[in-house]
């Protein structure tokens, strides 16, 4: 073999190897899934098993993108997140799905049989929202409800409902998702009124006996959804991973079985792959013939 053919070999080698180094590189680089959720004890519960299934089953890198409501639509919308399983609709986040309707990809719910509105101990004797507007009950929480961060469509929807019942001396106190929890068990362990945004599900359901403040005018709405919203282009670009999520649906028991070890101290990762140990069948039917 002469020093030129050697030469050439050489160099025809050395340029499959880059070729083969880019390629597993691209392809390891592709393998990345943003996901977008808000603090809520019920969106941390649904994207922390998302993140393992994507991780375990679909090998996965995932980034958690935590954000408030507006930022998680806007996410999804623009393509700086990959997707979310966090969307409560038709009421809670309306807003955002109009503001950006045409800019994601609505895969439908994901879980079934969610709730919003005001909740109270139920030691209290409040039926109704309209009942707050006497000066007893009104006076007996300093006229305030307390919330979560706002932006979040539990908060404007509150907003909407002291102008329709007409709490106009009413405040709103803005806070967290941990914070109103951490309020209403407060007030709970000491048999104080209180009144908080709620939805369902959610591990306080579990902890204490609650009941939701009746809605005569309907501005909560009724039963509400979970969806799975995507960003365009991702069934292109991993399709396994569209399919996996679209295929992402569990019931307010599971979620509820996660959210309760994470408030009772269990980390969060631990909490939802304890769960998919528990359920590995159902894990199963959703990446069932994906490729890993």
């Amino acid at each position: 073999m002469t020093f030129a053919r050697l030469t050439r070999m050489v160099l025809m080698l050395a340029a499959a190897a880059v070729l083969l180094v880019t390629i597993g590189c691209s392809r390891e680089q592709e393998k990345k899934i943003t996901l977008a959720y808000v603090a809520w004890d019920s969106e941390i519960a649904s994207t922390h098993v998302v993140k393992l299934v994507l991780e375990d089953r679909l090998g996965y890198q995932v980034e958690m993108m935590q954000v408030d409501a507006g930022p998680m639509w806007a996410g999804v919308s623009d393509g700086s997140a990959d997707a979310m399983v966090a969307a409560w609709l038709p009421t809670t986040h309306q807003s955002y799905y109009e503001k950006f309707e045409g800019q994601f990809v609505d895969l439908g719910p994901n879980l079934e049989g969610t709730k919003i509105g005001l909740v109270i101990p139920a030691y209290w004797d409040v039926q109704s929202i309209e009942d707050l507007k006497k000066p007893e009950y009104a006076d007996a929480v300093g006229r305030q409800i307390i919330g979560i961060e706002p932006g979040a469509g539990v908060m404007m929807t509150t907003e909407a409902a002291m102008d329709a019942y007409g709490l106009t001396d009413w405040t709103l106190v803005e806070s967290s998702s941990a914070a109103m929890a951490s309020e209403l068990l407060k007030a709970y362990q000491e048999e104080r009124p209180i009144i908080v945004t709620g939805w369902t599900p959610h591990w306080k359901f579990a902890k204490m006996e609650l009941k939701y403040l009746e809605d005569p005018l309907g501005v909560y709405g009724g039963d509400e959804q979970i969806h799975t919203i995507v960003r365009k282009g991702l069934e292109q670009d991993h399709p396994d991973a569209y399919q996996f999520l679209d295929r992402f649906f569990w019931t307010p028991d599971d979620m509820a079985q996660v959210m309760v070890d994470i408030q009772e101290g269990m980390d969060a990762e631990e909490a939802a792959r304890k769960w998919i140990e528990a359920n590995g069948d159902k894990v199963d039917a959703w990446v069932e013939g994906l490729a890993s």
